[in-house]
């Protein structure tokens, strides 16, 4: 034996290992350095919404409103809040990595095994790995009996994989069976899974939210701030005080700004995320509740998201009998549909007696596997049939075995008879591997129809076993593989999800394109993607491993995390709005990417879970499409308000441009500006966040990605709300002018009573008891409104005068033309519905 196999064998020493640590560091994922709590604060400030606020708050401080100026930084210091909470919680992700490294490990060293810290595995460490262990670190495999890996969380591969000597295991997956040992050739951030870590250090950019609205904050900005310079100089021009219109031109920039517009952004979203927990989505970021409502694109992984993570035995074919097993995961509970049972049970006993794994219940009473899947598959097949497992050991003493070999593709043991008469050989392994001689013995026509039936279901994504058996009269030295006897066939598969098919018929309707990026073969993507709907029969299936990875496809099989990333980045680069929904590590990068990540809460990994907007508590796809309507109705309700909020502050401005050519020379106080502003935005607009959905609203495409907030009709409706509040206001100021009453006062009442209005016309089920939070703010602020005229310390706050009871009663009427415009705005003016988006073949 040489030097350097036998340094192998004995692992390294503790010297040589604490130097290589001491080189190369501790296997950790390496943290970012943590961004101080200052950045974080002024990165939300630089927001252009919360920029025209901050200056809102300055001009109200300077005009001495201070409860104004209170409210206005109440809404900042919230939003600021919510928005540093959020990014703290969502940095965790690549933290969250460290939960699926091994906290020890079994190494060679001096000589001698034994157990350390998985932090200190260096580099040329000799690994111990055997049944259930996570490995710790990249390694190449040096020695391997029946070493089987479960490489679904790093792969998206839904059967474990065999290693043999000279082939890599890597850090993060779980040996299913067997044993081995490996030498360590990447630790920390050199390992698969620190690849996947600095792939997530990409954060997934702004929502179409957070663009809509900072374009909105910059048009009001501007608009606004010219507007009231226009306001000024008119002013000025008429010989008004320099000191009156430089208070008005404030006092109309406070209050044409919708400073409420955070506050019900974030209270939309908070109702949004309340009602989503509800459901079964768990929301870690707030902006993911309105952002589900813009998706175009539904990418999703198949491995425990389409399908259920569960081997389990759909079809069972001997020469004579076939049928099908109905059933779900590893439960042994399902029916026989075709020839009964009894008709398979030499084939089911075989299977079951090769076999290595366990079947258990969890402390929830779900059945999971203990070894390998697609050997737990067997036992809940046999167990279907009325066989227990414990009972056939006991009865078939095992006396030999030869482990699956991946060269062979097959797996043999070796039995005692029951009674003490002979023994039994059984095999079981790849169609291929036993459909020929000199394993199989017997009739060749009977083998070629078990080869084509092997092929149809191969063809149709199951994995396919077949097995074996020959009776000795007396035990041979070694496990003998021919001459064998065909039981049959057995296929295989990782089945649907029981409402996956139902979500993407939802996700159709609604103008979401469902797209499959996984890491399995691309025959069972293939298969899953048609049974779901996804593909036609005849569509293609990009294969990630051929280069370059065609675009357009709704179906890419055998992508890497680094291909995954790619192609989300592909679809957000080709103006979609992506959704990607995953569970494993390998999906990590791509739902951090993803302009909104969705993870599986109950099989998801915690690096999943981590890196996701939103967590499926329940694991269902359907709950994905039960959130986009959530997110849609979110978004309707902004648009709701900006309508309400805008046309008011539009009239305000208008108002007290036109005032002066009807010779109103000042139509409005400034303090009686900000009064009507803080009545009209404060609690009924913030009420309007919590208007419920339209019923329809699942049943039309998604918006367009680039639309402005203020297209498809917002700003025309705002046009023709903002011309009747104005024509209210001051055909009620000019009357009352005329006549020798309290014009301005009455004016004061109309613009602000006109506005309340327009607010119970927006709702969107009027005369419901749905979100009976508006007409009770609506309600308040009228009483407010009154108090204004009345209450002889308001009175002298804002200017007014007290009504009498007629013109109080003739404003009151005059009012509720807000309420009937914007009723009649919505039935003569329907929102457009958005047009359907083309999606992209693969020759584009």
């Amino acid at each position: 034996m040489g030097a350097s196999e036998t340094g192998r064998r004995s692992g390294l020493s503790s010297r040589e290992a604490d130097a290589r640590l001491r080189r190369d560091g501790p296997n950790l994922l390496p943290s970012r350095p943590p961004v101080a709590l200052w950045r974080r604060v002024a990165g939300q400030l630089r927001d252009p919404l919360i920029i025209v606020l901050l200056v809102a708050a300055a001009l109200t401080a300077i005009t001495g409103d201070w409860a104004d100026m209170a409210v206005i930084m109440l809404v900042i210091v919230v939003n600021t809040g919510v928005g540093v909470t959020q990014e703290v919680r969502a940095d965790r992700a690549i933290t969250a990595l460290t939960e699926l490294t091994a906290p020890v490990a079994r190494v060679v060293r001096d000589g001698a095994q034994r157990q350390i810290p998985a932090a200190d595995v260096v580099t040329g460490d000799l690994l111990v790995l055997a049944e259930g262990d996570i490995v710790p670190a990249d390694a190449r495999v040096e020695e391997a009996a029946a070493l089987l890996v479960d490489e679904s969380a790093l792969t998206g591969e839904s059967v474990p994989v065999d290693k043999e000597p000279g082939e890599q295991v890597s850090a993060g997956t779980v040996v299913a069976r067997g044993r081995g040992r490996a030498e360590v050739t990447a630790t920390g951030s050199a390992s698969a899974a620190g690849r996947i870590a600095a792939l997530m250090a990409k954060g997934s950019g702004l929502t179409p939210l957070q663009h809509r609205l900072m374009a909105v904050g910059r048009l009001l900005a501007g608009v606004t701030v010219f507007l009231c310079v226009v306001v000024g100089a008119l002013g000025l021009m008429r010989g008004q005080p320099v000191e009156l219109m430089v208070v008005t031109a404030i006092s109309l920039v406070v209050a044409a700004v919708p400073e409420s517009l955070p506050a019900v952004v974030t209270l939309s979203l908070a109702l949004g995320a309340r009602r989503m927990a509800g459901r079964q989505a768990l929301v870690r970021r707030l902006h993911a509740v309105e952002t589900l409502g813009s998706v175009t694109v539904l990418a999703t992984d198949k491995t425990g998201t389409l399908t259920e993570g569960r081997m389990v035995v759909r079809h069972l074919w001997t020469p004579t009998a076939e049928a099908t097993l109905t059933g779900t995961g590893y439960d042994p509970a399902g029916r026989f549909e075709g020839d009964p049972p009894a008709a398979f049970a030499d084939l089911l006993t075989a299977a079951a007696l090769c076999n290595d794994a366990r079947l258990l219940k969890d402390e929830d009473g779900r059945w999971q596997a203990l070894g390998d899947p697609t050997e737990a598959a067997l036992l809940a097949a046999a167990a279907k049939a009325g066989l227990d497992r414990a009972d056939l050991h006991a009865r078939h003493d095992r006396l030999a075995e030869r482990p699956f070999d991946s060269a062979c593709k097959r797996m043999s043991t070796l039995h005692a008879r029951p009674g003490g008469g002979g023994v039994t050989v059984i095999c079981k392994g790849a169609p291929e591997a036993l459909l020929r001689p000199p394993v199989l013995t017997g009739d060749p026509e009977s083998h070629l129809r078990a080869a084509e039936q092997a092929e149809r279901y191969a063809r149709a994504g199951y994995r396919v076993l077949a097995v074996a058996r020959a009776d000795l009269a007396t035990a041979p030295r070694e496990v003998p593989e021919e001459g064998l006897d065909l039981l049959g066939l057995v296929a295989i598969v990782d089945p649907p999800r029981q409402a996956a098919a139902g979500a993407v018929a939802d996700c159709r309707r609604a103008g979401i394109r469902p797209v499959l990026i996984t890491g399995d073969h691309p025959g069972t993507a293939r298969a899953i993607a048609t049974e779901l709907g996804i593909i036609g029969p005849g569509d293609p299936v990009a294969d990630c491993r051929d280069l370059p990875v065609p675009d357009g496809v709704a179906v890419y099989a055998r992508a890497t995390p680094e291909q995954k990333l790619d192609l989300i980045e592909g679809m957000r680069a080709g103006g979609d709005v992506v959704a990607m929904t995953g569970d494993g590590v390998n999906d990590g990068p791509a739902l951090r990417r993803a302009d909104i990540g969705v993870a599986m809460g109950r099989r998801g990994t915690e690096v999943a879970r981590q890196a996701a907007d939103l967590v499926l508590a329940d694991d269902d796809l359907d709950t994905v499409v039960a959130a986009a309507e959530e997110g849609r109705r979110v978004y309707a309700n902004i648009r709701r308000f900006l309508v309400y909020g805008l046309s008011g502050g539009a009239a305000e401005i208008a108002v007290m441009l036109l005032g002066p050519l009807f010779g109103l020379a000042l139509p409005l106080l400034p303090a009686q500006i900000l009064w009507i502003n803080l009545l009209t935005h404060g609690l009924p607009g913030v009420a309007l966040g919590g208007e419920p959905a339209d019923p329809a609203a699942m049943n039309r495409p998604p918006r367009p990605p680039d639309q402005s907030i203020l297209r498809a009709g917002l700003w025309q409706r705002v046009v023709r709300l903002a011309v009747v509040l104005t024509a209210v206001t001051l055909g009620v100021a000019v009357w009352a002018l005329h006549t020798g009453r309290p014009w301005q006062s009455m004016a004061f009442f109309a613009l602000g009573a006109t506005q309340l209005g327009v607010a119970l016309g927006s709702r969107a089920r009027p005369g419901s008891t749905a979100n009976l939070m508006l007409p009770l703010a609506v309600a308040g602020a009228l009483v407010l409104q009154l108090a204004g005229l009345y209450v002889p310390l308001l009175r002298e706050l804002l200017g007014t005068e007290p009504l009498a009871a007629g013109d109080l009663v003739v404003v009151a009427v005059l009012s509720l033309l807000g309420y009937a415009a914007a009723r009649l705005d919505r039935i003569l003016h329907r929102e457009p519905v958005p047009p359907a988006r083309p999606a992209r073949n693969a020759a584009e």
